[in-house]
């Protein structure tokens, strides 16, 4: 959630600091703060709403130049999105400035702690009890490093700090636990973000830090601590996009950008999956073969558009792997008493690589003896460190809330994951592997084709303005890409929208129907268990109720026309792999609904792009 930038450099801090806060607005916020250090004090400013209002404060009344500072955009946790709560926060005799990503879970003790000692706090924030304390520690002689470990030892919780002293121009120090932080290196200068997109302008070289730090940045390096005091070496890696990803390409959003990124996305996740010898590999797999021989049970843990790529994942690898697959929301995981121990194999799907309720859920499977493996887009995040096993989609920035390529990119991991497992445990023979992973390098252009035809769909999608509720219908691997379709309507339009199996229909759902409902019916291609068949009797039955039937068909299938008010073709592909193309019109779709209602389609309402607390 919350957004995080530092700049010690040459450069002005106001400007570096503004700027990365605007790339790092994507992650969802209520109110924008800076605190700069300059001639021996603090300059800070901070508004509740959108950066605009910081911006504006700053241009009626200008800080001073300088070259050291920091900012943050703030999710509310603890007290209301306004001016006072907003960070940075400082301590009682403004020495020093402080700004958070997280939740300190025993700051009523620490807050009674300091109200007791006669220290008045102004805000309802945890935040600002964090840098009282930091205040004093520096008030007492220690350097402002020195001062945040021993801050950093006395709280509990998930949490980034980020610090500056108004005496002490020449650092920025930051301290992280169970929350989001990167290191950008520069030549004279050197930055910190919640991510990389906060400094990518200035610099593609970054460094990530561990579990459980403290690093302090100045002009020409960058020291890393445990928080127990001892040195450590961040990794330092090469960011492989450039500014020009972060930016919009001509598009009206960054979503529509990211929808229509989706090809070379896809491809880019396929990119170095096999060996010379035509054998699958992936990226971290630091899985033995003979680990995942004795693996007799998966469960797969996510949330929102994460846990749908699951669902499909469970199609997939019973199908090739003959393992029982569960997929369970990580939000509800460890509150259930699973049932977990060496032979059960735990896959998290996480883009950010941050979320919370999905992290707490592989540390309690951890606890359990069950080996982990991540499935995340964000190189160095928390959940891929904390895994035994990772396999990056390597989508490339997504900044719209509402997620795109990412889900496509999970697909794909998904499924070659379930062809891994094919392969080390010998379900499928070699050639059957091949033969898919071919079906998979094919889909950026079927996905392409897709893609030409969303004039199609917007014209569709403007149809519906009036709607103020939809029905999403699927079968088999079907049914996950309904849900995600209904997702996104509600994401983006904030309309009513279900997702359902069709042949569930007349076990409630269908008494939902009523004239004119648009029903979205996902038709599976013409193969086994006659499930295309199936779907047309379903279509058949929300029709003669009234229903409007807008239906995804692949090409050629033109027994379904009599049965459908608006036909969408998708490309021939095999079920298994249909969802690859068929959420893409439901992608479109959303966007273009939300955009012609006039909704804010890469920051809807109330949403975070991560959710990094429970």
């Amino acid at each position: 959630m919350c957004g995080i930038v530092g700049y010690v450099g040459h450069r002005g801090a106001q400007d570096v600091v503004v700027e990365g806060l605007r790339r790092l607005e994507y992650r969802g916020y209520d109110s924008a703060g800076i605190a700069l250090v300059a001639d021996g004090r603090l300059a800070t400013e901070k508004r509740a709403g959108k950066l605009a209002n910081l911006e504006k404060a700053i241009a009626d009344d200008a800080l001073p130049p300088t070259t050291v500072g920091m900012g943050h955009t703030r999710w509310a946790t603890h007290g209301a999105p306004n001016d006072v709560n907003a960070h940075p926060h400082t301590g009682a005799t403004r020495r020093v400035a402080l700004v958070h990503n997280g939740i300190i879970e025993n700051f009523a003790e620490l807050r009674a702690e300091l109200e007791a000692g006669d220290h008045h706090l102004v805000s309802e924030t945890d935040t600002e009890v964090a840098a009282q304390l930091l205040e004093l520690e520096v008030l007492a002689g220690a350097d402002l490093t020195s001062a945040m470990l021993a801050l950093v030892r006395r709280l509990e919780g998930a949490f980034t700090l980020v610090a500056v002293d108004a005496l002490d121009p020449s650092r920025v120090v930051a301290a992280r636990r169970n929350s989001p932080l990167v290191v950008g290196v520069g030549e004279g200068e050197n930055f910190l973000g919640s991510d990389v997109a906060a400094f990518i302008e200035h610099t593609r070289e970054a460094m990530e830090l561990g579990q459980d730090q403290v690093v302090t940045i100045t002009r020409d390096s960058v020291d890393v601590r445990n928080f127990d005091g001892t040195p450590s070496d961040g990794r330092r890696y090469h960011v492989d996009w450039d500014l020009s990803a972060a930016e919009k390409d001509g598009h009206d959003w960054f979503m529509r950008k990211e929808i229509f990124e989706q090809p070379r996305a896809v491809a880019d996740s396929l990119l170095g999956r096999r060996t010379a010898e035509g054998h699958l590999q992936l990226d971290e797999m630091r899985l033995s073969d003979q680990e995942l021989r004795d693996v007799d049970k998966i469960i797969i843990i996510a949330c929102g558009t994460s846990f749908y790529a699951g669902l499909v994942a469970k199609y997939a690898i019973e199908h090739w792997c003959r393992i029982p697959v569960e997929v369970e929301l990580a939000s509800e995981f460890r509150y259930r008493d699973p049932i977990l121990d060496y032979s059960t194999l735990v896959v998290a799907i996480s883009q950010s690589g941050e979320t919370a309720d999905t992290l707490q859920a592989i540390r309690h499977a951890r606890a359990q003896k069950s080996k982990v493996l991540a499935i995340c887009n964000t190189n160095g995040s928390t959940i891929p460190r904390e895994s035994d096993a990772v396999i990056y989609t390597h989508a490339g920035p997504e900044i719209g809330v509402a997620s795109t390529k990412g889900f496509l990119t999970q697909l794909v991991a998904c499924y070659l994951l379930a062809l891994y497992l094919a392969q080390v445990k010998g379900t499928r023979f070699g050639d059957e592997i091949s033969q898919v992973v071919r079906q998979l390098e094919a889909m950026p252009s079927h996905i392409e084709s897709v893609l030409a035809s969303a004039d199609d769909v917007y014209a569709l999608a403007r149809e519906h303005v009036g709607t103020r509720s939809v029905l999403f219908l699927g079968r088999h691997a079907g049914y996950p890409v309904a849900l995600e379709g209904a997702l996104k309507l509600k994401e983006l339009a904030y309309l009513h929208a279900e997702g359902f199996a069709a042949g569930e229909l007349k076990h409630g759902p269908i008494a939902l129907v009523e004239q004119g409902l648009p029903v979205l019916c996902v038709v599976p291609p013409a193969g086994r268990d006659q499930l295309r068949d199936k779907m047309v009797s379903g279509i058949q039955e929300v029709r003669a109720r009234g229903a409007r039937t807008i239906c995804l068909v692949e090409e050629g299938d033109d027994a379904i026309t009599p049965y459908a008010d608006v036909v969408l073709r998708l490309p021939k592909v095999p079920v298994l792999l249909q969802p690859l193309v068929a959420v893409v019109p439901l992608q479109l779709f959303a966007c273009e609904l939300a955009t012609v209602m006039g909704h804010d389609v890469d920051q809807p309402r109330n949403l975070a792009k991560s959710v990094t607390v429970e």
